[in-house]
């Protein structure tokens, strides 16, 4: 969330120039890829090879799925940032009701591993569009912001951009107001503050006129706080979570927390520290623990011996996991159960000291969790040729802000995601030459990844595959190449690779570049519709690439 704010302060409205190249009208058959095709509109990319310009929407898209976290190789997490941002503002320019049309899309259907760039680009449209776009963008912060958090983010961002004048109170007025009173106090409760920001603070600014008298008794709680603990509970039901929270920090007794946490659904946010290492209480939140949350403290759970080998509480644990339908409605991402699978198999936390034995049941679930959250897309029985690109660029930023999932890492669990739905793929690593590489969709996920982050590095050359299958005479329908596209090394650029491989093989084949970091690069010919570019861990993806190998795209 820090790098968005802080270019949020720094933003400029100059948008950086393009970049065109012109020539001849007929192209060679074969150029170095550190060289432009004449009469081609190419673009030099950050490793000095020549590519093509993806359109500023398609940047938009990239950076809403993938953000900009840590930046790449070759780019800053300031300097990336800066560009997409730029790329939004000239969306907005253009059409700033599609922007903001775009970004509750991919918000409200769970296409992204995190909102932050979301909350980020709706507080540009909020800011910088004319009075329309401005309050569309106002209009649609609850579709975006659905929890504190999120509300908290977009305060902090939309703070830097414009002051707080009607629109803005009015629509964070609403934010609290249309909810109904429980569900207010449940938000105030589990979401107390982040960024600098708290409900208090934002009721302050927002001056809502509270539709009822629970709303009413919930704003005076948030700004001055609760009368007295009280032995009875609340009159009012929708209260009651706020006399159980203020009755919680007074007791120091574990069997009595437990009673008011599964009395009246209370979340871990409302448990005070000194009471996080008691059984009973774990006990009680795992009954109305949320599926997010659940993948989050599986460590812990399992530290306390709660979740441990052939338990029943594991049992119930696992088929939780794997339901298909709770992934569904907690809009959990496969980026997310994909952090959880890694950290919890390997038996502590990036941060802190905690340590556990992993459940090997566990980790079995949150494997077969990841491809649940794929599920629903059909095999095309087409032959799949997966090119997973392990060059160094690919090794050296992080996957929507998660500590040491590298862009190749991630490639490696996308590219499975395919293998596991087709029957008729091969898998190849490339960087300057040939890796070898023996993964398979029958493998457990954190092998694979564990497979993948030991590959060596190498320079880029994305013309590889199709070279390697027209040498080797491999019939392939659909070439799917996981990369940054900061390919440079080769004597043949990857779109006239796939030109030769279609001629020589007398195949139609296809092309379907994944990218997996938010640049504006692609290696796929605009011009040509067997070529399609697509975003690296969207949701979206696979049904995608499916549609597109089937020539439905």
């Amino acid at each position: 969330m820090g790098y968005l704010k802080n270019f949020l302060e720094r933003l400029k409205s100059a948008a950086p120039a393009g970049w065109s190249q012109g020539g001849a009208a007929f192209p060679p058959v074969v150029t170095p890829q550190s060289e432009p095709v004449l009469g081609v509109d190419q673009v030099p990319n950050s490793a000095g090879g020549y590519v093509w310009a993806v359109d500023d929407w398609t940047c938009l898209r990239r950076f809403l799925i993938l953000g900009t976290e840590r930046g790449s190789y070759y780019a800053s997490e300031a300097t990336l940032t800066a560009e997409n941002a730029a790329a939004t503002i000239r969306c907005i320019d253009s059409d700033g009701k599609r922007v903001v049309d775009e970004i509750v899309a991919i918000s409200e259907s769970g296409r992204a591993a995190r909102n932050d760039p979301a909350l980020f680009a709706l507080a540009l449209a909020a800011s910088r569009g004319d009075a329309l776009v401005r309050r569309h963008a106002l209009a649609a912060l609850p579709k975006v912001a659905r929890i504190g958090t999120h509300l908290f983010h977009f305060a902090a961002y939309v703070d830097s951009q414009r002051g707080w004048g009607r629109g803005l109170r009015e629509a964070m007025a609403a934010w609290y107001n249309e909810r109904p009173a429980g569900e207010a106090a449940y938000q105030a409760i589990k979401y107390q503050q982040r960024d600098g920001w708290s409900h208090r603070d934002l009721l302050r600014l927002a001056h809502p006129k509270a539709p009822g008298e629970a709303h009413a008794a919930l704003y005076h709680w948030i700004c001055h706080g609760w009368p007295g603990v009280g032995a009875d509970p609340h009159p009012d039901e929708a209260l009651r979570p706020i006399w159980a929270l203020e009755n919680l920090k007074a007791t120091t007794d574990p069997v009595r927390a437990a009673a008011l946490i599964r009395d009246h659904r209370l979340p871990r946010e409302a448990v005070p520290t000194p009471l996080l290492n008691a059984v009973p209480v774990w006990e009680a939140l795992l009954e109305e623990m949320p599926m997010t949350a659940l993948i989050r403290n599986l460590s812990k759970l399992t530290s306390l011996g709660i979740v441990a080998p052939l338990s029943k509480t594991t049992q119930q644990v696992c088929d939780q996991i794997v339901d298909s339908e709770r992934i569904r409605k907690a809009r959990l991402h496969p980026v997310a159960i994909l952090s959880a699978l890694r950290t919890y198999a390997q038996g502590h936390g990036e941060r802190g000291h905690l340590r556990w034995s992993p459940v090997p049941k566990v980790i079995d679930a949150l494997d077969r969790a990841f491809y649940e959250a794929f599920r629903g897309v059909e095999p095309t029985n087409k032959r799949w040729l997966l090119a997973l690109d392990v060059s160094g660029s690919m090794a050296c930023s992080q996957i929507a802000g998660v500590p040491g999932l590298t862009p190749r890492d991630a490639s490696g669990a996308m590219a499975l995601v395919t293998a596991a739905r087709e029957p008729n793929h091969h898998f190849m690593a490339f960087g300057q030459s040939f890796v070898p590489i023996d993964i398979s969709p029958r493998q457990r996920l954190d092998d694979v990844i564990k497979r993948i982050s030991g590959l060596p590095f190498a320079a880029t050359d994305c013309a590889l595959p199709m070279v390697w299958a027209e040498r080797n005479k491999v019939p392939v329908d659909v070439f799917v190449v996981y990369t940054d596209s900061e390919t440079w090394c080769g004597e043949i650029h990857p779109f006239q690779a796939l030109r030769s491989y279609r001629e020589k093989m007398g195949i139609p084949a296809r092309l379907a570049v994944v990218g997996m970091v938010a640049n504006r690069f692609s290696i796929a010919d605009p011009s040509d519709r067997g070529m399609l570019d697509v975003v690296g861990f969207d949701t979206a993806t696979p049904g995608l690439m499916r549609d597109f190998a089937l020539g439905e795209v």
